[in-house]
């Protein structure tokens, strides 16, 4: 019986990872949203382990039983798909990525506060994480390049094991791979835990953008000296918020980078630059040109929910409608669920995916004649998912969220919108509920505008123009992020590379020989600048 709760265990967590990882980051600014999901895999992973402890309930038990024919076919290898928020309470440190034996993992004492010489109590350092492959380096006597990954809000491992264009362009420059994992996140938690760290506001005040970019700063450098490389030219590249940090990093540090790869990098959706409604506005458009019919139907589910829940019963007769495994105690988080399926279909538009915006269509379109506006709905869910039944909790905030801790302070994108401006039913950013919501959980108060005091981003092309280069900004224009992206060449050596078809950070995926032309087609225009800067820094060296 162990041996089979043991394989059980193993086929649960693999499937639960492979089907609910790519939905817990739909909108990276969008905590509620992520939290849900998050919240999601560990109540399902508490009822299993009650499960092994004999503590089970009758339904935790049939629960069990409905997963078993789903295991049967989840015999695949753990892997990220996409970028996200791969926090250690979704057991990645149990079940961690297996990368190739080039990829070398090390940990570097990293300062805690580099912008303050006070001392924090008997702690001043932390074990940061950062991976290396020398595999196709050159060497420091041949000035080769340095290809660093600048960590974003996710476990490293995910990172080096989805990001295999890093690993093309190390192949064909001779580059040294260097992944550097961002504070607080996966291994390099300050305090020895995240349990610790996340004990009060005072040890979370190390958690920001400008201490990572900081922390990236000093980690190249003192790799550099210790293997004499310091004339190795260094390029940044990141995807997402990765992406964001690398092209911060340019600016911040042109002194340690020469140029830098920001794919799916949306640094200018704060403040008023972008309009508020243009991530949920470029969703809808990917479904409205996909199929008139399925936007139609999309848009007039939410009120449909809203009908059924205030009948007598509603509440059973949408459990029932969509196959919960257990009674729904609201609506509203059915709606939540439903509105991170849309957007992630949306932002990860990309093939070889499995959950696309063309599925969910073909299954809303494809019901029968005469079925109902919430049955066409729950198909296309059931499609998306594959699981017998769905699973729904009740959503409350929490101050164990990484990335809730990040849109409390500093990440603070107005994404929000009115009624009938897109698919989705009216949900306003209100910056006092948010404001309300942090200082319940953390007792901190957003900073709106920071990102733009620290980075910049208002009249962008024209301050850029005047200080910076060797940026690439790269999009994918189905990708709803790509609205607060850069979209057109700022200078010479500030470029936007888009496609029309692409998605979110598709470029940074390993190249395959089944690409789309308009995909290498991208990459291609991408490894002949970042040639040239290389070049550019030979010459000068010589």
């Amino acid at each position: 019986m162990s041996n089979l709760v043991s394989i059980m265990h193993n086929c649960l967590i693999k499937t639960l990872w492979r089907i609910l990882y790519p939905l817990v980051r739909p909108l990276a600014s969008d905590s509620i949203l992520r939290d849900v999901l998050e919240d999601l895999f560990n109540s399902v992973c508490k009822i299993f382990h009650n499960v092994l402890k004999s503590e089970a309930d009758p339904e935790a038990l049939a629960l069990l039983l409905l997963l078993i024919p789903v295991c049967a076919s989840a015999t695949f290898s753990l892997r990220t798909e996409r970028f996200g928020m791969a926090k250690r309470s979704m057991l990645m440190s149990e079940y961690d990525i297996k990368l190739p034996p080039e990829f070398m993992t090390y940990f570097y004492t990293q300062t805690l506060d580099h912008f303050s010489y006070k001392p924090y109590g008997n702690t001043s350092t932390f074990q940061q994480r950062y991976i290396m492959n020398s595999k196709y380096w050159g060497g420091a006597n041949t000035s080769s390049p340095i290809f660093v990954y600048t960590g974003d809000e996710a476990s490293l491992t995910g990172v080096a094991a989805y990001s295999g264009f890093i690993v093309d362009l190390a192949s064909r420059f001779n580059g040294l791979l260097l992944y550097i994992e961002h504070r607080y996140y996966g291994d390099s938690v300050p305090f020895g835990s995240k349990e610790e760290a996340f004990q009060s506001t005072e040890r979370l005040g190390f958690f920001s953008s400008t201490q990572a970019l900081a922390d990236y700063a000093q980690l190249i450098t003192d790799l550099k000296k210790n293997t004499s490389a310091e004339n190795c030219p260094v390029i940044a590249l990141g995807g997402s918020y990765g992406g964001m940090l690398a092209s911060w990093f340019r600016l911040k540090y042109p002194h340690i980078t020469i140029g830098a790869l920001a794919s799916s990098a949306p640094i200018l959706y704060f403040d008023d630059i972008t309009p508020q409604n243009a991530f949920h506005v470029t969703a809808t458009k990917d479904f409205r040109d996909t199929s008139e019919s399925c936007y139609n139907t999309i848009r007039q589910s939410w009120s449909e929910i809203d009908k059924v829940a205030a009948e007598p019963n509603g509440l059973q007769n949408l459990s029932g409608i969509f196959s919960n495994c257990r009674p729904i105690n609201s609506s509203e988080n059915l709606k939540i669920y439903l509105e991170a399926l849309y957007l992630y279909s949306a932002q990860y538009d990309n093939p070889p995916d499995n959950l696309k915006v063309n599925k969910l269509c073909s299954a809303i379109d494809g019901a029968a004649e005469g079925t109902d506006i919430l049955h066409r709905i729950a198909a296309a869910h059931n499609v998306s998912v594959g699981l017998p039944c769905n699973l729904l909790i009740d959503y409350k905030p929490n101050n164990n969220s990484e990335w809730r801790w990040q849109t409390c302070t500093e990440m603070v994108m107005p994404i929000g919108y009115g009624a009938n401006e897109t698919m989705f039913q009216e949900r306003p950013f209100n910056l006092n509920n948010l404001t309300n919501t942090c200082q319940d959980l953390f007792h901190v108060t957003p900073r709106p505008h920071w990102i733009t005091t620290e980075f910049g981003g208002h009249n962008i092309s024209s301050v850029l123009k005047n200080f910076a280069s060797n940026i690439i900004f790269s999009n994918g224009l189905r990708d709803p992020y790509s609205a607060g992206g850069v979209l057109e060449n700022i200078s010479s050596t500030i470029v936007a590379v888009y496609t029309d078809k692409g998605a979110h950070t598709l470029d940074l995926a390993t190249p395959t020989p089944n690409d789309p032309d308009w995909l290498t087609t991208q990459r291609d225009t991408e490894i002949k600048i970042i040639e040239s800067w290389i070049a550019e820094y030979n010459a000068r060296l010589a």
